[in-house]
């Protein structure tokens, strides 16, 4: 399959999220009491609701996207250059309208896909459900409805490491190690993304540095998996 993979077609996403509010203590009556019936599932060590929920950010329901980072490959003679784009801010709604605009353009012909590390359990499901709370059209590519298992042009960089195996989770960080690819956690890391967010003034501008290193980092580790080379950091333009 990855043989036959056209690497020009494929988008690179990932995405980073925070909880909807800053504090425990923010939230209204109902959404304390939706938390707190999620918390229960979570607690270990007698943790309370409170105490989880700097978790909030990871479920779609009681959390956000502040970025969308995406990528893609071209040709630069026999080497690949690698150009980056990403959507992020505090009006959540405006960057997910942005982002289907350019999935809607130039990625949703046939034989075109996207490709996430973790993205069939997290990115492309939480992207839809973000969607629809935002009332929005959910993009050609996120739309799963009455589509067959191989109608989904779908890539997860996690799911082809597992080769079948179903029982571990492998992060992109590990991944970038096995290859001898930089670490895109030279700054931060997904734990801190929630603290940077909320507590920097300019911590907005910090986390989409964040998230388009991971897609670099997501695109190297695909193309290992294919033999098909790399790309250096001179290779790689940010798009406005």
């Amino acid at each position: 399959m990855l043989d036959q993979l056209k690497l020009e077609n494929i988008l690179f996403i990932d995405i980073e999220t925070v909880p909807q509010h800053r504090n425990y203590g923010d939230l209204e009556d109902r959404w304390k009491h939706l938390w707190d019936k999620k918390a229960t599932q979570l607690a270990r060590n007698q943790e309370t609701a409170e105490d989880l929920y700097v978790r909030a950010g990871i479920y779609a329901e009681f959390g956000k996207i502040v970025c969308v980072s995406v990528g893609f490959l071209s040709r630069n003679g026999n080497d690949w250059s690698f150009r980056v784009k990403s959507f992020y801010g505090h009006n959540e709604k405006e960057l997910l309208s942005e982002f289907a605009n350019l999935v809607n353009k130039h990625f949703s012909d046939t034989g075109k896909c996207l490709c996430a590390h973790n993205g069939k359990e997290f990115d492309f499901p939480y992207l839809g459900r973000r969607f629809l709370i935002n009332e929005l059209p959910l993009p050609m590519m996120l739309d799963l409805a009455g589509k067959k298992p191989w109608e989904v042009n779908h890539l997860d960089t996690m799911e082809l490491w597992k080769f079948g195996d179903y029982k571990n989770y492998t992060s992109l960080e590990l991944l970038a190690a096995v290859f001898n690819i930089p670490s895109p956690k030279d700054d931060i890391d997904g734990s801190e993304v929630n603290g940077v967010y909320y507590n920097e003034p300019a911590g907005i501008e910090r986390i989409k540095t964040y998230c388009e290193k991971d897609i670099a980092t997501l695109a190297r580790v695909l193309l290992k998996f294919t033999n098909k080379g790399g790309f250096t950091e001179e290779d790689i333009v940010v798009l406005s």
